[in-house]
């Protein structure tokens, strides 16, 4: 297949890398130069196990072509996928420029039929918008198809090879055909293909993704609970987990959801619910308690200091917003760090990847360390927030010895109360009161 992918963000850099690796003919547009140049060059600007590798291997063998000319990959291309940015507006609204951008010019340069694939996560109608568009520039046949993506940042790469499932959304035969055929080879293993119509393809993303925000936000707010009625959240998370039509998965206590997609997914959602005059209270409830539990936690620092942090300084573990990726885009560390600094604190941060985009993001606000017993050096307390593999077996003794007092805020429940009190650490986390820890 000879396919273009227009974007080369996140999804836009996985999408054409993976469907390359299944030996199609995969041009990846950007309109900004210096990234294709770098890109190119090997340099990578998204962290993501296996993708750079991959990137290499299809570059070599002639399959992955990276461009600015647009042109040129829609003229040499069956399919087309959108995969642009869709930022969040004021309101919640997802702002469809770009992807109503690059329908014009893929429109502008079509040579014959083409597929258009909204690979990019949008709105309910907008491949009705997007088809409109097309046709004020365009005589050529085209079909538009809804494919969103669901790939979890540091497991994209496989996500994509190995997916549960893929959805189409077409009203053309034609369209469903070809879009068949691209996919076939990523699911040799039985999982299926869903075929639907275009507007269900495009709710399917955000009710995905809204429904586990919502199991987090949930687990949150159970943990804050458990902590108040001397309840172990741990235990209880087992107790509900175990139950096959829950499972476990999204159910871990923590600092809320952050990243590309669930903040802004669920909001978008929200927005739509309004436009529609339908009420969408838990939706609602689950984005509210996201931004509470930060907020909680931020109390919880303040609560052991009494208030005053001013000249106290905090080590922090984990930037990203998740493990596996550099990713700070509405990362809890983010909000902490600009709490602590707004007391009067400072403080010193380690991540394994995402230091750069830190420096990018923070500037010389905090200090950054070279390694994660660095930071601890004179530090006051230590503040767990992303949980890195690197972190979850720590040298308790050398921890202690270089803080300048064992103090552990854990924002991901990373370690064992018991443990930690035994071995001499003010010990504090979340969906365990402190008498219930002690006593464990």
């Amino acid at each position: 297949m000879k396919i273009c992918v227009i974007g080369t963000g996140y999804v836009g850099l996985v999408a054409g890398t993976c469907l390359a690796e299944m030996g199609n003919d995969v041009v990846c547009v950007d309109n900004n130069e210096e990234k294709i140049k770098e890109i190119a060059q090997g340099n990578i600007p998204i962290y993501e196990p296996g993708l750079e590798e991959l990137i290499k291997v299809n570059t070599r063998e002639g399959r992955l072509l990276f461009t600015t000319d647009l042109d040129f990959a829609v003229k040499n291309s069956l399919i087309c996928f959108i995969a642009v940015g869709t930022p969040q507006g004021d309101d919640g609204s997802c702002d469809l420029k770009y992807v109503f951008s690059a329908a014009e010019a893929v429109a502008k340069s079509m040579n014959t039929y083409k597929v258009i694939v909204n690979k990019s996560t949008v709105p309910v109608g907008t491949a009705e918008k997007v088809k409109a568009v097309v046709k004020n520039f365009t005589t050529h046949e085209f079909d538009v198809v809804s494919n969103p993506e669901f790939l979890k940042q540091g497991a994209a790469v496989d996500d994509f090879l190995k997916p549960d499932r893929v959805i189409i959304g077409s009203n053309s035969q034609r369209a469903t055909e070809i879009m068949q055929e691209v996919y076939s080879p990523f699911l040799r293993t039985g999982n299926p293909i869903i075929i639907m119509d275009v507007k269900s393809a495009e709710m399917s993303k955000y009710a995905a993704n809204s429904f586990l925000a919502t199991k987090i936000s949930f687990i949150n707010e159970l943990a804050n609970i458990c902590e108040k009625a001397g309840a172990n959240i741990e235990q209880v998370r087992i107790g509900m987990s175990t139950d096959r039509r829950i499972g476990s998965q999204f159910l871990f206590p923590g600092l809320g959801y952050g990243g590309s997609c669930f903040p802004k997914d669920v909001k978008a959602l929200i927005r739509v619910a309004n436009d529609n005059n339908v009420s969408c209270d838990i939706l609602a409830a689950a984005d509210k308690t996201n931004f509470s539990q930060r907020k909680i936690f931020i109390d919880k620092i303040l609560d052991y200091y009494k208030g005053n942090i001013s000249g106290k300084t905090f080590a922090l573990w984990g930037l990203a917003f998740k493990p596996r990726t550099n990713d700070m885009r509405e990362a809890p560390a983010i909000t902490i760090i600009e709490a602590l600094l707004s007391k009067g604190a400072s403080v010193k941060a380690y991540d394994p990847k995402a230091m750069e985009e830190a420096k990018r993001i923070l500037g010389d606000k905090i200090t950054y360390s070279s390694n994660n017993y660095d930071v601890l050096e004179e530090a006051d307390a230590l503040i767990l927030a992303t949980e890195w593999n690197e972190f979850r077996r720590p040298d308790y003794e050398r921890v202690k010895k270089l803080l300048k007092k064992a103090v552990i805020f854990d924002g991901r429940n990373q370690y064992d109360p018991e443990r930690m009190y035994k071995n001499g650490f003010d010990y504090i986390c979340i969906g365990k009161s402190a008498n219930m820890a002690l006593s464990n």
